[in-house]
């Protein structure tokens, strides 16, 4: 029965979230965002989940009181609300809606001749970033975490294709994909501030963080630039994308140091995104071995 019952509802999962993209994409982008956002705002503070964003929120930001915390909780879930409904509007908003800082950096990886790494965090409308890139010319593919829900995945794919020369979903075989794309000159975009049970810790926003490696391990490998792309809501659904080289240490030749080194430094700076702009990160996981 438990065979049957799980498809069964995984179907329906989707069919909900396909039915959800299919009125947000009737809709004009402005008011697809707002009432994205709005929906989340008022349903997401109740969810058992917000306790975990309480709780990150309180030991990253001491200084907190309880009013603050919930004001920031409310503008996470108003983020999110608004990524999910801005989903089938990216290659408008990114036409008409991103103000772009720094795509001279893109530009010169597009031109040099070598691989390249794209490095970004869940913040603002993360999903803008990619399509960006490929605005400039630049061939990327997507790193990603698929949906546990196959059909869901499915859809997610097709919604951010525009967004990407390719998608690669986390996992053993998507890091042999990954050293692929490399080893033939291309570019990939990763997120790295989500938790990774078996990556290396690395401080994050004063805390260790189980931190995937990948970005320091390729781009050791293959000697090859590192950009980082800031992507921040300004208002609604308008967005401001920066991006500038990565602070890549000096290097020692000692792998797992300069690993080490390059994801420090990469935390800290993304760390300095959060603490800027707190209610557009997602608080809402597991990011600390303890929460």
């Amino acid at each position: 029965m438990a065979l049957i019952a799980k498809p069964l509802r995984q179907r329906l999962e989707a069919w909900c979230a396909a039915a959800a993209l299919a009125l947000f994409g009737a809709l004009p982008a402005d008011w697809a965002s707002a009432v994205g956002g709005g929906l989340a705002r008022w349903i997401g503070p109740r969810l058992k989940v917000s306790a975990m964003a309480r709780r990150n929120l309180a030991r990253a930001f001491p200084a907190m009181d309880r009013g603050e915390i919930e004001t920031v909780v409310r503008e996470v879930w108003d983020n999110l609300g608004r990524v999910v409904a801005e989903f089938p509007h990216l290659e408008w908003l990114r036409a008409h809606r991103v103000e772009v800082v720094g795509g001279e950096h893109v530009r010169a990886l597009r031109d040099d001749g070598q691989p390249g790494l794209f490095v970004a965090a869940h913040l603002g409308n993360w999903e803008l970033a990619g399509a960006s890139v490929v605005a400039e010319g630049l061939p990327i593919v997507l790193v990603y975490r698929s949906a546990n829900n196959p059909w869901v995945e499915k859809l997610y794919r097709r919604y951010r294709a525009a967004a990407a020369a390719g998608q690669i979903a986390k996992g053993p075989e998507g890091a042999r994909e990954i050293l692929q794309v490399l080893r033939g000159g291309g570019h990939v975009g990763l997120l790295v501030d989500q938790k990774m049970n078996d990556g290396i810790a690395v401080p994050f926003l004063g805390r260790d963080a189980m931190t995937a490696p990948a970005v320091g391990r390729f781009a050791a490998r293959f000697n090859c630039p590192v950009v980082v792309a800031r992507m921040e809501r300004l208002k609604g659904a308008h967005f401001r994308l920066t991006f500038q080289p990565a602070p890549i240490p000096p290097v020692t030749g000692n792998a797992h140091r300069d690993t080490l080194a390059l994801m420090t430094a990469l935390n800290d700076l993304i760390g300095g995104w959060v603490r800027d702009r707190p209610g557009q990160w997602l608080w809402l996981h597991k990011r600390w071995p303890q929460n």
